[in-house]
């Protein structure tokens, strides 16, 4: 779930603050629109904040703005836009405690997981302005042919004007930071939409950007449905994360406008436990994958699939290493292992899930319900799952672990290749090669061996997903920039030119057999490559 369908979530957790109160007390039948979000706490209802809910006009005038200052932006090179970026790196590194403190009131998270956001975004801010330069360096590629070589061949990547940035609520701070970040390295201005359920992280990051002096060319609105396909038809790309049915939305909007997109959408990670594992790091290893942040992580490991020969021994590490979370919020204290789902809504997705699986068979190791605190729900692990059950199939976006015995290596690949979605995996085994050749044959964007989330900590390669999981990706190195520009070809003349060149207007038959043997001893093989007299029969019969 994300911003658009979001929305019902925000009325659930919050409430949306009416101009029209007035009116309606006035016997009018029609309130006036709303003009303010309440962001409340999903674990104690507590009043986190409210942002306005930015109109379809006030989007378009934000962008006419932004798009009027990103030439001197763009005009200040890779080298001057890296001071700016590394001056917010500072500004986030003085004000960790504090962001850490917006996103914990708005997401009801444990301490610890609420200081990943800034941590991880200082990280990747560091990364790309450092190394902008260099990702963004004009390209001259060899010619493809001797005859190319009178011409120098030049690559030049330009910025699109605006880019759209559209996050969920996940990781209030660091999913904006993912995509903005590369974006202004590239030196587009950009327009941030968060998620309308924890939309107080993204403003702290827009002010930061405004106390450190920096150029207009970082916005953030803020709203609901209607905000977000604002951002989509006016800004030059989008970049959205979140579920499959929005994203669908947001492509065929951005196909209509024939501008580029790249989407990150669901996902339903496997992992695959080999009977030669490791299994107490394959246990430890699962509990943080699928249980970090509450489950609620793009690539959180979602499904498990067994070995048959250590099925029971794994199912009771791994119901041990579950048990030992500690579940709870409470403001500051660093000593709760995993807070709150960020909103009801999800809430009943991981209980429906959980109830569905129970009724038709699985069995609760550890878990299982909710704890009675707002949002929190118990870290659970079901054994004993198969595909007809939607804890399978369905994404879940919670704290459960699935756990599905197979016969064999085979079978466990089949599996975990049953499915719409293919964002990431896992594969744990004894024999590193064994986990590479099973990992070859996975459907899905990213492969972790013997390890959860390396891949998302590793920005020198691509984070994009197969299938129902999104379209394009982010990151990989250089890529990670360059997909915020439009690609420019430039030819430039190495040798004196002549007034006219031998192909041009009026064609000579001479010329032309002389060119085409050429082009032809250049691209071809054997004694075609010497073939004089079918050129010569080719030019007299045009």
């Amino acid at each position: 779930m994300t911003n658009t369908e979001a929305a019902g979530t925000a009325r659930k957790t919050g409430t949306r603050k009416s101009a029209g109160t007035a009116a309606k007390a006035a016997g009018k039948s029609e309130p006036a629109p709303a003009t303010e979000l309440e962001v409340r706490n999903p674990a104690t209802g507590a009043l986190a904040g409210t942002v306005p809910i930015d109109t379809a006009d006030t989007v378009a005038a934000k962008v006419r703005e932004l798009r009027a200052h990103q030439p001197a932006w763009e005009a200040l090179g890779p080298d001057g836009r890296k001071e700016w970026l590394l001056k917010l790196q500072d500004w986030l590194v003085d004000n960790t405690d504090r962001l850490a403190d917006v996103l914990q009131s708005e997401t009801g998270k444990a301490r610890v997981d609420s200081l990943i956001d800034p941590a991880f975004s200082v990280d990747l801010t560091g990364y790309y302005a450092r190394r902008a330069a260099k990702f963004l360096a004009d390209e001259h590629p060899s010619p493809h042919s001797p005859l190319a070589r009178v011409k120098q061949l030049t690559t030049v990547f330009r910025p699109y004007q605006v880019v759209g940035v559209i996050t969920p609520w996940n990781f209030p701070l660091a999913m904006p930071v993912i995509d903005v970040i590369p974006a202004l390295a590239a030196g587009a201005a950009v327009i941030l939409k968060p998620s309308e359920v924890t939309p107080l992280s993204a403003v702290e990051l827009a002010r930061g950007w405004r106390e450190i002096g920096a150029p207009p060319v970082f916005e953030v609105v803020t709203g609901a449905g209607e905000t977000g396909a604002a951002v989509v038809g006016n800004a030059d790309y989008i970049q959205f994360t979140g579920s499959t049915a929005t994203g669908r939305k947001i492509a065929a909007a951005c196909t209509e406008r024939m501008i580029p997109f790249s989407l990150e959408l669901g996902g339903k990670d496997p992992a695959i436990v080999l009977a030669d594992a490791d299994l107490d790091r394959a246990a430890h290893g699962i509990a943080f994958g699928g249980l970090f942040n509450a489950g609620q992580v793009c690539i959180s490991v979602e499904r498990v699939y067994v070995e048959a020969p250590v099925y029971d021994e794994f199912l009771a590490k791994l119901t041990a290493a579950v048990r030992e979370i500690r579940q709870g919020v409470d403001g500051r204290k660093p000593e709760f292992d995993m807070g709150a789902l960020a909103n009801e809504n999800q809430a009943q997705i991981v209980q429906r899930h959980v109830e569905d699986a129970v009724k038709a068979g699985a069995r609760i190791t550890t878990g299982g319900k909710r704890t009675g605190v707002g949002t929190l729900f118990e870290p659970t692990v079901l054994a004993d799952v198969d595909h007809t059950m939607s804890c399978m199939t369905e994404e879940t976006f919670g704290p459960t672990l699935p756990v599905m015995k197979v016969a064999d290596e085979a079978e466990a690949v089949r599996m975990a290749n049953d499915s719409i979605y293919g964002l990431s995996a896992s594969v744990w085994s004894g024999d590193k090669d064994r986990a590479e050749r099973v990992a070859r044959q996975l459907n899905a964007g990213a492969v972790n061996i013997n390890d959860v989330f390396a891949n998302m900590f590793s920005f020198a390669l691509p984070m994009g997903g197969w299938g129902l999981s999104g379209t394009g990706a982010r990151w990989g190195g250089a890529n990670g920039v360059r997909k915020y520009c439009r690609q420019q070809a430039i030819t430039k003349p190495l040798l004196p030119t002549q007034t006219k060149e031998p192909l041009w207007f009026p064609y000579s038959p001479a010329k032309l057999t002389v060119a085409m043997a050429a082009m032809r001893a250049a691209g071809t093989r054997g004694l075609r490559r010497i073939d004089l007299p079918a050129i010569i029969k080719t030019v007299r019969g045009m």
